[in-house]
């Protein structure tokens, strides 16, 4: 058997056997070259779970990536062609195709590198083990790292040295929180993995905003975001992201809210923002939380038209969170001076009250 070869096998797999992936990986995968799916198409393909998008590597260094997706009527988009990258698109479907590379210099999240063709060294320079393996057009699956055993026990690890996989770019601090309440068991984080963490927090400050806040809203919506977010808290990681202090127990009582009104959780998704959850019956829409802002991750925020209060009330019931207060006209924490006016004096629905209890494991960050 090739090296990294095993016995799991995508070959079934209907968005690898036909369409414009199966045409792109026709074009890339022969003469000499090879090319396979990679990183977050795999994990989920192997886990069930939907996929967001599709990225290729490919022993072919980019100049053959564009003279052969060119020939074959595809448009090449060079996106990231000094670190190897080209997008091609395909009736409208981007794929991030990528020559196997090796770090040559590291400088944070910046690295000098040389194209190359091992498969192995390309694995290992990703971030966790389940990110790292790669399938061929005939389904045959990959794994250099340990990646499958990782992902049976549903549990997140970097590869190699957590320390030195941080210290190339500390936005994986993050990413690694992340990944565990979206791809993890719900139970504590990799040990190794945290102590890196905890570590390289000071790294953290280095991040822009923006990068902060789109990994910290991927995490929201997950679906072990709460006792991912106690372990953040607990390691004195949370206090340090937010600038401030997260009221983890409300946030816990919403995500049982959620539960109880039959919300269906999607990790990784691209949009996490516009998460929502649908009540029974009326089926009103009702934001999550988790979307609502990293300042506010305690605060409800729904649409004028909120799902009448016994239905939202049934839900409270059920999740055995109590409620203060007469009733769910309008939800607190909107921006605004029409929300601020609501909280002063509205029909008596959440503006005066508030949830609170939920069970033995509501606690609060400080």
């Amino acid at each position: 058997m090739t090296a990294g070869a095993t016995a799991r096998n995508l070959g079934q797999a209907a968005w690898l056997k036909a369409g414009a992936l199966a045409r792109l990986l026709g074009v890339l995968d022969g003469d000499g070259e090879e090319a396979r799916v990679v990183g977050g198409a795999v994990r989920n393909a192997l886990l069930d779970m939907p996929i967001a998008e599709i990225d290729v590597a490919t022993t072919a260094v980019p100049d053959e990536v564009v003279k052969r997706v060119t020939a074959a009527g595809f448009k090449p988009v060079p996106t990231g062609i000094e670190h190897g990258t080209i997008t091609v698109v395909i009736e409208k479907h981007p794929f991030e195709v990528t020559t196997l590379r090796r770090d040559v210099e590291t400088y944070g999240r910046h690295a000098k590198v040389a194209f190359g063709r091992d498969w192995k060294v390309d694995a290992e320079r990703r971030d966790f083990t389940i990110n790292g393996l790669s399938a061929t057009r005939d389904g045959t699956v990959y794994d250099y790292v340990g990646g499958l055993d990782d992902l049976a026990a549903r549990r997140v690890r970097f590869i190699g040295d957590p320390a030195k996989r941080i210290a190339e770019d500390y936005l994986r601090i993050l990413r690694f929180f992340r990944f565990h309440a979206a791809y993890g068991a719900g139970g504590h984080p990799d040990a190794d993995g945290l102590a890196a963490c905890i570590a390289g927090r000071a790294g953290l400050d280095q991040l822009s905003r923006e990068r902060v806040r789109m990994e910290m809203m991927k995490l929201l919506v997950a679906p072990h975001a709460v006792p991912t977010l106690i372990a953040m808290a607990d390691s004195g990681l949370l206090l340090r992201v937010l600038g401030g202090v997260g009221y983890l127990a409300a946030f816990e009582n919403m995500a049982k809210v959620e539960a109880a009104a039959g919300a269906r959780h999607r990790a990784g998704g691209r949009r996490a923002g516009g998460a929502r959850a649908a009540l029974p019956a009326q089926g009103r829409a009702l934001y999550r939380p988790r979307a609502a802002g990293l300042g506010a991750l305690a605060r409800l925020r729904a649409r004028p038209r909120l799902a009448r209060a016994r239905d939202l009330a049934g839900a409270l019931d059920r999740a055995g969170v109590a409620l203060e207060g007469g009733g769910l006209h309008r939800a607190r924490g909107r921006e605004g001076p029409g929300a601020r006016r609501s909280a002063q004096g509205g029909r008596g629905g959440m503006d005066r009250g508030r949830v609170f209890g939920g069970g033995a494991g509501a606690r609060s960050d400080c």
